[in-house]
């Protein structure tokens, strides 16, 4: 099946669709799950140096026959390899691990930096480090030359840090990778990274384990309207939105399923907007305090994305 592109504000050509690795790291299911997609059609694979999985990510990469150059390969790089001079190192770590020349993608994972010493997923105050954010991303932007990656973008950044950080970009974020899904819509941050030309990626696209998105009784209604499943419905909402997508899944049928867009009625569209529940499976408590520990000279609050 031939999945559709979204053109990146560099030109990059991204498929709407990908694979999401995050938790999926049972030795040799990765790697069975990763051939199996891309034979189904698959082209784009979400990645972080965090997850755990680059390794076996890799070998899986190795054995397909399908050319390097019709492959989106992301990944990320950790809080803790925010000070510039660790950046271009991180990027040449997560190239080793994975067995590539260069990636796609290279995302700041969080916008708040921890210590070099640390890789807590769960930071306490005294493991934060004083790197602000402009400091990361000019590293960032250096590595464009590098030829080592194609494009550049952010995950997990809310509203109010991209105002502050736009206009002291000299590069433009192409991409903002954050949890989207019916139950966290996030409309105020999409609008706004669309019209800054940043593309938005939605992770945990179908919720989670903790969030009853395919159980939600509308989403299943329009699911039998469509003889489709629920993740079929709210993949295709998204991607209405245009937003790209990375589900996760370690099932064939699913994930052949997972690749089939519906075409949503507008009435049906609108009613997304009018479901209730607002629940995130990233913890939201600490956004009110990340424009002062990325700027580290704001005391100003961040609200809630």
């Amino acid at each position: 099946m031939t999945v559709q592109n979204i053109k990146l504000n560099n030109g990059v050509l991204m498929p709407e669709i990908g694979l999401g690795t995050w938790k999926a790291d049972e030795e040799g299911l990765l790697a069975k799950t990763i051939k199996k997609a891309v034979d189904l059609g698959y082209r784009h694979i979400d990645c972080a140096k965090i997850y755990g999985n680059q390794v076996e990510i890799g070998k899986a990469l190795k054995e397909i026959t399908v050319p390097r150059k019709e492959l989106f390969i992301t990944s990320k790089v950790w809080q803790n390899r925010h000070r510039p001079e660790l950046v271009a190192d991180a990027l040449d770590e997560i190239l080793k691990e994975l067995q590539l020349e260069y990636l796609d993608l290279l995302l700041i994972h969080w916008p708040f930096a921890i210590k070099p010493d640390s890789n807590a997923m769960s930071p306490t105050p005294e493991e934060l480090d004083n790197v602000p954010i402009m400091d990361t991303w000019k590293a960032m932007e250096a590595l464009l030359g590098s030829g080592k990656v194609r494009a550049i973008g952010v995950s997990n950044f809310n509203k109010a840090i991209l105002e502050k950080m736009i206009p002291q970009c000299h590069i433009v974020p192409a991409v903002n990778q954050v949890e989207i899904h019916p139950y966290n819509q996030s409309p105020e941050l999409v609008k706004f990274c669309q019209e800054k030309g940043i593309a938005v990626t939605g992770y945990c696209p179908l919720g989670g384990t903790k969030i009853s998105v395919m159980n939600d009784d509308f989403i299943k209604r329009v699911a039998d309207a469509h003889s489709c499943t629920p993740a079929q419905v709210a993949l295709s909402w998204a991607l209405s939105r245009g937003i790209i997508v990375i589900p996760k899944s370690t099932n064939e049928l699913r994930l052949k399923q997972n690749l089939e867009k519906v075409t949503l009625t507008s009435d049906e569209k609108r009613m997304f907007a009018k479901i209730g529940k607002h629940e995130r499976k990233v913890d939201p408590g600490r956004d009110s305090k990340e424009l002062e520990w990325v700027f580290h000279e704001d005391k100003a609050k961040c609200p809630v994305i």
